[in-house]
């Protein structure tokens, strides 16, 4: 290859081009390379121009009676306006790789490299055609309205979202509610329309016209913390104030609800049928919502049951009279109404239920009391009667909280059942009366009845598993194998092998 052709403007031109597309086919998809690719490109072509007199900012053309000439400056001044927008549209790009949200802004990144690539296009107009842009944009302008007036419903949507994007009402993620009852979370914005996708995994897509015109909520905005508030209505058969008191020990239980801000509950009706209360808490984002209504109305109905309260007719229905069931009046010990509310409980007969009633133990404590002490064994099994505690584990100067109990709820089945250690302390965060199972009265139930084995084996699976997400339970993964628990309680209370009857 001779140096006269290596100096030729025109092979350099084609060299260049052909280097820069071989290097985008193999590299283009991306970003950080095409940034540095354009500006490389734009760099090298500058130069190349600049060498051989072409100012691509002129609208001279060269010797006018060379034909070659003039298209060959025509074609690179095009070349160098266009690789100049490429270089600040890649920029414009650029925040995506920063930001790592690739669908954030979209639209008005659109909108900035639209206008690169017009002011490009009409700078070569200008300085290769050497047509006057002002004369080009005047004679334009009819046209520029009939097609504003086709286009009316499109712009609108178009400029809508240029608003709603300025404005930041809402991102890509956000949960969203619109007046008309439509929800979703955003997953995309773009020219002419937002796409939710809602509860139901289905896609929703709304007009940016409508939707800059509609009252708009959203739920993930300024935090990902999301309020609930749900109505309770009490029978009233005792004084308000205290059944308030109850409602806050509700909340106080729960296990998926935020301790702060701390909930509030409030008394927002009151009449000869029913006491109504708004239970008012927080969860930590919408997803745990389902799951904290549902344990908030578990524990209503525990604790409700736990202080001798009964639940309201809703509104408009005939008031239900409080009166005690058939079973209540048979059976008026605390005890034996305890044990039949718990399912774990419900294979046993009735006599066997009276026997293990007669021999449980009432035991009360005040408010921050320790009930149970960490790296101890307890040697018999405790339903909560009334109240709340807390299960806390000391790691160091650490405390590190691991679940609330509330009525209903079993401690101790480590001891019973393994002999092993409590993992944390136990301590009353309020006033909590609990029942004792002593370990030989349970373990003489077990032998009548293996499936409680086998159910206790269960809920101590459940229970180590749960703690592995905070630290090591000191038990091994087959260890904890429901069925391998249930085997070893099995063989270390003497149960017999057979009917799990």
């Amino acid at each position: 290859m001779s140096s006269k052709m290596l100096e030729d403007p025109l092979f350099q031109f084609v060299l260049l081009v052909l280097l820069s597309a071989a290097a985008r086919l193999l590299y283009g998809r991306n970003p950080t390379f095409r940034l540095v690719a354009n500006v490389t490109f734009f760099a090298l072509l500058t130069i190349l121009l600049v060498k051989h007199e072409i100012a691509p900012y002129t609208s001279d053309m060269g010797d006018a009676t060379d034909l070659f000439r003039r298209i060959f400056v025509g074609i690179a001044k095009s070349v160098w306006w266009i690789g100049g927008a490429m270089v600040l549209a890649s920029s414009v790009r650029l925040f995506l790789i920063f930001e790592r949200k690739p669908r954030e802004g979209r639209l008005l990144q659109d909108l900035l490299v639209a206008i690169i690539y017009v002011g490009s296009a009409l700078s070569i107009v200008a300085y290769v055609f050497s047509v006057p842009v002002g004369t080009l944009i005047a004679t334009s302008g009819v046209f520029a309205i009939v097609l504003g007036l086709a286009l009316q419903s499109t712009l609108n949507d178009l400029f809508s979202g240029i608003a709603l994007n300025l404005g930041r009402h809402y991102t890509v993620g956000d949960w969203i509610v619109l007046d008309d009852g439509v929800q979703g979370r955003v997953v995309e914005t773009n020219w002419r329309s937002t796409h939710l996708l809602n509860g139901t995994n289905d896609l929703v897509i709304v007009p940016n016209s409508a939707l800059a015109k509609a009252r708009l909520t959203n739920l993930t905005s300024p935090e990902e913390a999301h309020g609930i508030s749900l109505r309770i209505r009490i029978v009233p058969s005792i004084p308000p104030a205290t059944i308030e008191e109850t409602m806050r020990t509700v909340l106080l239980s729960s296990n998926a609800i935020l301790k702060s801000p701390v909930p509030v509950v409030s008394v927002v009706g009151l009449d000869n049928s029913a006491i109504e209360f708004e239970l008012s808490f927080r969860v930590s984002g919408l997803g745990e919502a389902t799951a904290a209504r549902n344990e908030v109305y578990d524990l209503v109905y525990r604790h409700a049951k736990a202080a001798g309260l009964q639940l309201a007719s809703p509104v408009g229905s005939p008031a239900s009279p409080v009166t005690d069931t058939m079973e209540d009046k048979k059976h008026p010990n605390s005890a034996w109404r305890l044990l039949n509310a718990i399912p774990l409980f419900s294979t046993l007969t009735e006599d066997e239920k009276e026997s293990l009633a007669s021999d449980m133990k009432r035991l009360s404590f005040r408010k921050d009391a320790l009930i149970a002490t960490q790296d101890t064994s307890l040697t018999s099994l405790m339903i909560v009667r009334r109240g709340v505690a807390v299960v806390e584990r000391m790691e160091g100067n650490e405390t590190l909280e691991l679940a609330r109990i509330a009525p209903g709820d079993l401690f101790g089945e480590r001891g019973v059942l393994m002999g092993a250690l409590e993992p944390a302390n136990i301590r009353a965060l309020t006033a909590v009366v609990v029942y004792e199972i002593a370990k030989d009265h349970l373990a003489a139930i077990m032998q009548e009845r293996p499936a409680l084995a086998e159910e206790l084996g269960l809920l101590l699976s459940r229970r180590i598993e749960a703690e592995k997400h905070h630290f090591s339970a000191g038990v091994s993964e087959e260890g904890s194998h429901p069925t391998t628990l249930t085997t070893r309680i099995r063989h270390l209370f003497q149960i017999p092998y057979g009917s799990w009857s």
